[in-house]
């Protein structure tokens, strides 16, 4: 068993490739599966919190609910005070849950169809609460039942457990089972613990908060002796880069950034927003940056190491450029050229609503990935509304499927895409997917996806693929973050400004 750490790279499975691989993972001991998985979650419970005496664990009607036994079993042998809440009729369940609850049964474990209100206001901080309700394949609204659970969970002082996921999440896409009506029906867990393989919604939408720290045991299984379609892979950390001493600017790609639209176009000046991408992909390392504004206005407030250009004197087809930062609808005016020509593109915010909106801009996205054009590589990096706008549907359907959204993108237009927010989706064309888990809330402010825009074009120009270019950004932009200096606000300014190359 093991911290989940995205140090090392670790297939995410959906229910199907996990359920595939048990009867191989069955045949690699004689210890039944369900009981390798109790005695792990019984352990980590213990390494939780070592001094508990009382332990709740609530086992919901399926084999989530056995694995929850077993744990039972095991804490009970050790001399715990251990009740469980079963949350079906003793004689129905699948065979190995009604194996497990004999087995408790018979070793003296305390289990009643009820919950114990009483003895739950017993339990405080160092003692432990198991949620074994729901697993990998939950898929709909909480019954009346498992609510009264949860909010029992919830109302207890204990610590939380959960085994695969806690109760109320979706497992698949990180959202709330039953939609936002169904936040305050769901477990906050302290430590989640994933069985064989972590499912993909422990890492995006609300599935970072509300399963606290996530643990693997694996069961046996090894992506490079069971091969196992996974929906997506963890994201590594970014690994920094030395400058050789025989370079010069123009060994490390010029970038030019095209966006900051004036007042006139909407009555709010957006130049800040390409001020940004352009400190970024400045401090990101990029030999030489040149920013073209759509407007007839010189901006201040840019840096004197960026240059500053006219866009119809640009050589876009030597350029890595970044387009749509505070364009407005100014942006949709120099977007031909910009798809026609640009060598490596990164397309963002308003270069995509434009696109989202004009068919001959959605075909010349499209034609920059064919062989005919040379194969200019192209990222794109929505948010979920304009990945909805996109895709022609709504926020809520990319959020509740942000794998699948993603790769509808990849389809749509042969480009690599960065389908932003909680657990960043990176896809591209002949590459399985990533998961970026890093990053936080503090993110959640105004041009910080601006930043990543220019930290994107940046690796580009050093010669990243556009894949390789995305993942590095996606991870070096959530690790800033992660490692803020607390009372210090992020701001996008102050962000761009810690970049490396």
């Amino acid at each position: 068993m093991q911290v989940l750490s995205r140090t090392h790279a670790w297939p995410i499975l959906g229910p199907e490739g996990v359920r595939q691989l048990e009867p191989a993972l069955q045949g690699l001991s004689s210890t039944p599966l369900m009981q390798s998985a109790g005695l792990a979650c019984a352990r980590l419970a213990m390494a939780m919190a070592p001094h508990a005496r009382r332990i709740w664990v609530a086992a919901g009607p399926g084999n989530n609910g056995g694995d929850g036994l077993e744990a039972a079993w095991h804490l009970h042998q050790w001399g715990k005070e251990v009740v469980v809440s079963l949350m079906r009729s003793p004689e129905t369940g699948p065979a190995d849950a009604q194996a497990a609850l004999e087995r408790a049964r018979q070793a003296g474990v305390r289990v009643q169809t009820e919950i114990p209100h009483a003895w739950l206001s017993q339990l405080d901080a160092r003692d432990v609460c198991i949620d074994a309700l729901l697993g990998i394949g939950a898929t709909r609204p909480l019954s009346q039942l498992l609510q009264n659970c949860v909010l029992a969970m919830q109302a207890c002082s204990a610590p939380v457990l959960a085994i695969d996921v806690p109760t109320g999440l979706n497992p698949q896409s990180g959202q709330w089972l039953g939609g936002e009506n169904g936040q305050s029906m769901a477990v906050r867990a302290t430590h989640t613990l994933s069985l064989i393989a972590v499912q993909a919604g422990l890492l995006m939408g609300h599935g970072r908060d509300a399963s606290g720290q996530i643990w693997l045991e694996d069961l046996g299984y090894q992506p490079s002796h069971h091969p196992v379609q996974a929906l997506a892979w963890l994201n590594p950390p970014h690994a920094g880069s030395s400058r050789p001493h025989a370079s010069h600017k123009g060994s490390h790609g010029d970038v030019a950034v095209v966006g900051g639209s004036g007042m006139a176009s909407q009555g709010v000046g957006m130049g800040g927003a390409a001020v940004l991408a352009a400190t970024a992909a400045l401090h990101a390392g990029a030999g030489r940056v040149i920013l073209s504004t759509l407007s007839d206005h010189a901006l201040a407030c840019v840096a004197p190491d960026v240059m500053q250009g006219r866009f119809k004197t640009l050589a876009l087809e030597r350029l890595n450029v970044v387009c749509g930062c505070g364009g407005g609808t100014a942006v949709q005016a120099v977007l031909p050229e910009v798809l026609r020509r640009s060598a490596r593109l990164v397309l963002d915010a308003d270069g995509l609503n434009a696109v989202a909106h004009d068919k001959p801009l959605q075909n010349a996205l499209r034609r920059r990935a064919t062989l005919e054009s040379g194969g200019q590589a192209t990222v794109i990096t929505p948010h979920p509304l304009e990945a909805a706008r996109l895709l022609g549907c709504t926020t809520d359907a990319v959020q509740s499927q942000r794998l699948q959204s993603a790769q509808e993108l990849v389809d749509l237009f042969q480009c690599c895409v960065v389908l932003k927010g909680s657990g960043t989706v990176i896809a591209a064309p002949g590459h399985a997917a990533r998961i970026n888990t890093s990053g936080n809330g503090h993110l959640a402010t105004g041009g910080t996806g601006d930043v990543l825009a220019g930290l994107v074009g940046a690796r580009m120009a050093q010669g990243y693929s556009a894949f390789d270019a995305a993942c590095a950004a996606a991870a070096q932009h959530g690790e800033l973050a992660d490692s803020w200096p607390a009372g210090l606000a992020l701001t996008a300014s102050r962000l761009a400004g810690r970049l490396q190359p």
